[in-house]
């Protein structure tokens, strides 16, 4: 995997770029000048990014995934993660037969359905998992592989399925990891 070089990403015109941004030259993002990325967030190959983005710190866009802001914007918190194959959506089509569908057709025509995502801190998204617009994943969420995100979750939840439901409470060792990681780096 060929990541862009700092000086690459700062032409590339995103509308705030941190330190020790790896994204990789494989990726396809779109709308620079509406993506935000925070220090030491990752964003790998075959990578689809657009619209409204704001990715925080540590933040991991593993493989193959799909991250469709649009007007509405999706929100990475710190040290989040979705795994490969993911696919993030802040609107959908009306699917009833009521009104048309797809981009080809004036706005008149259709009825989109259009919410912001935000995946708050220490989330992780499972492989081949799909979050729907509206969807606030709350802090410490996991979601496992293949599940359907049609609803917000409560926070430090495991949840699983299709669509996704909460199957246990997840725990928050990972606070305090986070504390030593933090203080390590500064005394860098």
């Amino acid at each position: 995997m060929a990541y862009y070089t700092q000086d690459q990403l700062k032409q590339l015109g995103f509308k705030y770029i941190g330190e020790n941004v790896k994204i990789s030259d494989k990726a396809s993002i779109y709308n620079h000048n509406q993506i935000e990325i925070g220090d030491n967030s990752r964003i790998d190959d075959f990578c689809i990014i657009s619209g409204k983005i704001r990715i925080g710190r540590n933040v991991h866009i593993t493989p193959m995934c799909l991250v469709a802001g649009s007007e509405k914007g999706i929100v990475f918190e710190d040290f989040t993660t979705i795994a490969y194959g993911v696919q993030v959506f802040t609107q959908s089509d009306d699917y009833s037969g009521k009104t048309l569908t797809n981009s080809t057709v004036p706005k008149e025509y259709k009825n989109e359905y259009k919410k912001e995502v935000i995946l708050k801190k220490y989330t992780i998204v499972g492989a081949g998992s799909i979050i729907m617009p509206g969807v606030i994943l709350e802090e410490g969420t996991s979601v496992g592989a293949m599940s359907l995100v049609l609803k917000s979750t409560e926070p430090w939840g495991i949840y699983i399925g299709n669509p996704a439901k909460r199957l246990k409470d997840r725990k928050t060792d990972l606070q305090e990891l986070e504390k030593q990681y933090l203080k390590s780096e500064s005394k860098k």
